[in-house]
């Protein structure tokens, strides 16, 4: 199974950094746009953007870092297969509770009802509580940022499975060659 690691590892990073690069813009975005306007629908909706955030950022630094060491070859601690590991279990778990509150903090889910010039949400609208959508468009970019992250959240445990089953079928001895020697 080494045609797991010489393969599927590489590109499967590379979604996952892809994927956290685009998180990261759009929740900059809002991040942003709540700010500009100081209009956020709620608190728990503006942390819940921050966790995004911070999120992306860590996804796409180690996720860049650890693509780097897979094409390099980098045979040193942080490039092992344990730290990879340890390091996709954790975002694994980010992403997946980020997704899991957005999912609970954003309202409804279908953003066709909206007016697309109405410039305000009724009261009584689906996607009211808790977040003020004052448009379709930002009702959908709402929408996106979970889509996002619920697509890292798959993409690290796909890597996360891969990584595991290629260590599981490899026949590399994972003890160092110095150590052998003693």
């Amino acid at each position: 199974m080494p045609y797991i690691k010489a393969h599927y590892h590489p590109i499967l990073f590379a979604l996952i950094t892809l994927c956290a690069m685009a998180e990261l813009g759009l929740a900059a975005f809002l991040i942003s746009a709540g700010n500009e306007d100081n209009n956020w629908p709620s608190g728990r909706y503006h942390s819940v953007l921050i966790l995004f955030e911070f999120n992306a950022v860590w996804t796409t630094l180690f996720g860049t870092a650890y693509l780097l060491w897979i094409i390099d070859g980098a045979i040193h601690f942080l490039a092992s297969i344990a730290s990879s590991i340890i390091w996709l279990l954790v975002t694994t778990i980010l992403w997946g509770a980020a997704a899991g509150v957005m999912h609970r903090a954003r309202a409804g889910g279908n953003c066709n009802w909206i007016s697309a010039t109405s410039g305000f949400v009724e009261g009584n609208s689906l996607c009211y509580l808790p977040q003020d959508l004052s448009s379709a468009s930002r009702c959908k970019e709402a929408l996106s940022v979970e889509a996002i992250g619920w697509i890292e959240f798959a993409l690290c445990v796909l890597t996360l499975l891969a990584t595991c089953m290629w260590v599981r079928t490899s026949k590399r001895s994972y003890v160092s060659e110095y150590s052998k020697l003693a």
